[in-house]
């Protein structure tokens, strides 16, 4: 009679999500700094973006609303990570992270299409623009922006978090790069439709962004392998190694970033040390894949599951409920 064998390799550094050294008060401290930059510039750029009738500069201001959002968004979800699991919120509230993510996505989405109307719309009937004011606040406004990218990007930006609060304010500096081309080409030439040709920049470059953001925290709350893994990759491996018969109803998935996580059901040959194999296979997933979170459910394989050459459904109803994935086999 086979007996399973379940065990979970843990790892505390990789349940904090923080994989480059970086602790998460040193991160606070970052984005707390960027914030106050932020803040305290956009609200001078509203006042002159009205003055100079810059359309170029309210949205630069409105982006930077949303970069200041992101990064609130971005501290309120650390402390919430950093809580620990309890009840019955197993993982803790990790998932803040990639909710946080997801919203600055979202955020970034919706303002470009409201930007892209309004420069279509100054496109066709453009009002009249202070150049030389506009190019003014913009080059402050790149320094600033310069200085709060650098602050965030020494947080830990494998975070996902993190990472959308760093594209927002990258966006925005490359933003106020195209805005001070369009205060310069107004104030030489009197081209007035310059500006709401860099407020299209702008909002091409928050589409992006934002698309970014999106796919890559749905691709999280989906379920779905870390990017670049390939689970059938990674099964057939595991199949391979000594002792193994089959690997089955394997899944993969990613908690919140930098935090992977690995199940499956082992079936090693009868005569071997089940915890032995299981050892090997956790050592293989933390060297080859960096997945330290593993639950393996460890059987022995019984003459009747080694029938290769019966029905694979069959085969697989001998020891699972509800097969279900590939069934990666040993090589005979």
């Amino acid at each position: 009679m086979s007996h399973p064998h379940e065990a979970h390799a843990h790892d505390a550094h990789a349940h904090d999500g923080h994989s480059h050294g970086v602790s998460a008060d040193a991160d606070r401290r970052y984005l707390t700094g960027a914030l106050a930059l932020i803040g305290a510039f956009m609200a001078a750029e509203v006042v002159v973006g009205l003055l100079a009738h810059s359309l170029a500069l309210v949205s630069d201001a409105g982006h930077m609303l949303t970069d200041a959002a992101s990064i609130v968004l971005a501290l309120i979800a650390m402390r919430l990570a950093a809580r620990p699991a309890k009840g019955s919120l197993t993982f803790g509230l990790k998932r803040a992270e990639i909710l946080s993510a997801q919203a600055n996505g979202i955020t970034l989405l919706a303002l470009s299409v409201i930007f892209l109307y309004e420069a279509v719309r100054r496109l066709v009937s453009p009002p009249a623009v202070e150049g030389g004011v506009v190019l003014a606040t913009a080059l402050v406004g790149i320094v600033v922006n310069v200085l709060a990218a650098w602050l965030i990007s020494r947080a830990n930006r494998s975070s996902l978090n993190v990472e959308g609060a760093y594209q927002h304010i990258l966006n925005d500096a490359w933003a106020f790069i195209a805005t001070a081309v369009a205060g310069l080409v107004v104030l030489l030439t009197g081209f007035d439709r310059a500006d709401a040709l860099a407020t299209l920049v702008v909002a091409g470059l928050m589409l992006k962004a934002g698309y970014g953001l999106v796919r890559e925290s749905g691709r999280i709350f989906l379920e779905a392998a870390p990017a670049g893994l390939a689970p059938d990759a990674v099964g057939a491996r595991l199949a391979s190694l000594p002792g193994v018969v089959e690997v089955h109803d394997l899944h993969i998935w990613t908690i919140t970033s930098g935090y992977p996580a690995l199940s499956a059901h082992i079936l090693v040959r009868d005569d071997l040390d089940c915890h032995a194999v299981r050892l090997s296979m956790e050592h293989e997933l933390r060297e080859h894949y960096a997945i330290d979170h593993t639950t393996l459910q460890v059987d022995h394989a019984s003459p009747e599951t080694l029938q290769l050459s019966t029905d694979q459904r069959s085969t697989d109803a001998a020891h699972c409920r509800d097969p279900h994935g590939t069934a990666h086999r040993a090589h005979s």
